[in-house]
């Protein structure tokens, strides 16, 4: 057999194993670079699930700590019932007592003189319940005001011991300092009413994190192929610089809040403004400081401290913790006692 005849026939066989290496090699490519793809595609579902999961966590995280405020806020709001009551029951004996003094004075047959003293006593013990269970030193001054007056009035020199106590004990009354209790609870439901109107700073954040629309520059006028390059460019510039944002952060971000949050910021920051303000009916200073100082805090650090209607409530709730509630309000004893000692005088005649 001639050679030439021979190499002729192994050439197609030759050529069809190295068919056959080149598809497997591609086949053994194709699946080397699904596995990769695979294996990146599984890397990123594993990493978008557990950054879900650890969210998922703060936000039970801060339900559970909300949860908690609102349970704290109805037990403060539970104390504050009980305090109520309590005043609402001395209020009411102080009412009962003042009936079975009116019942008492109409059974009695006196003279005028009599008549005057026991009206004056009975405004002074109403002056002096006035100053011990609320404080209330204009009402008491006005009490001891108007006894005064009945007895300039009278004009009777046998007065004159009553009417030197009742001096003492306004002069004693107009030495104290006056808060003005109603116009601070005036303010303090102002407050509460404004609280949501307030901005929130999640909001400011937000809008700043948001990336600026660049403007579009006027060039010269050139052909169209140089205005479609210029546009080209511009648009391609403005994507990259949104793709990185530097900024200088000074201060502590505002927390992300979702909806449901905010609404219990807003809900907890006015119990703790109404909460100051039953502590300042009932002169509680160190409670009404420390549920100032919170409301400070909150407002500080979940609202937008730049915004007008912020920055009032702020100077509103300084100005408020900046007054004094503690003080020893003075006693009218002294006239009580005159007024008492002179009817039994009279009695024992």
């Amino acid at each position: 057999m001639d050679p030439h005849e021979n190499r002729t026939a192994t050439t197609p066989a030759t050529e069809r194993s190295r068919a056959g290496m080149l598809v497997g090699f591609a086949l053994a490519l194709a699946l080397a670079f699904a596995a990769a793809l695979w294996w990146d595609t599984r890397s990123r579902i594993g990493a978008t699930q557990e950054e879900l999961a650890l969210r998922l966590r703060e936000i039970e995280a801060e339900s559970r700590n909300a949860r908690t405020a609102a349970r704290d806020a109805q037990d403060a709001m539970r104390q504050m019932q009980v305090k109520v009551a309590a005043l609402e029951a001395r209020l009411a004996e102080s009412q009962s007592q003042q009936v079975a003094l009116e019942s008492l004075y109409q059974q009695l047959s006196r003279s005028r003189d009599e008549w005057q003293l026991a009206e004056i006593e009975q405004v002074l013990a109403i002056a002096q319940q006035q100053l011990q269970l609320a404080g209330n030193v204009r009402a008491a001054l006005l009490a001891l005001q108007l006894a005064e007056g009945r007895l300039a009035r009278a004009d009777r020199p046998q007065f004159l011991t009553v009417r030197r106590a009742l001096s003492r004990d306004i002069e004693r009354l107009r030495s104290v300092p006056v808060v003005d209790l109603p116009g601070m609870s005036v303010r303090l439901d102002a407050l509460v009413a404004g609280v949501d109107s307030l901005p929130l700073a999640f909001d400011e954040r937000l809008e700043r994190d948001a990336p600026a629309k660049q403007p579009a520059k006027n060039g010269a006028k050139a052909g169209p192929e140089a205005g479609l390059w210029s546009r080209f460019g511009s648009e391609l510039w403005g994507e990259l610089r949104q793709l990185v944002i530097v900024r200088k952060v000074e201060v502590e971000e505002p927390p992300l809040l979702p909806p449901s949050q905010a609404y219990f910021v807003r809900e907890n920051l006015k119990l703790r403004l109404l909460n100051a303000r039953v502590d300042l009916l009932v002169r509680d200073e160190a409670g009404y400081r420390e549920d100032l100082r919170v409301a400070q805090r909150w407002i500080q650090r979940y609202f937008d401290a730049r915004a007008k209607p912020v920055q009032g409530a702020m100077a509103q709730l300084k100005q408020l913790s900046g007054a004094s509630l503690s003080f020893e309000p003075p006693s009218i004893a002294e006239s009580l006692e005159a007024v008492r000692g002179f009817q039994a005088q009279r009695e024992r005649r």
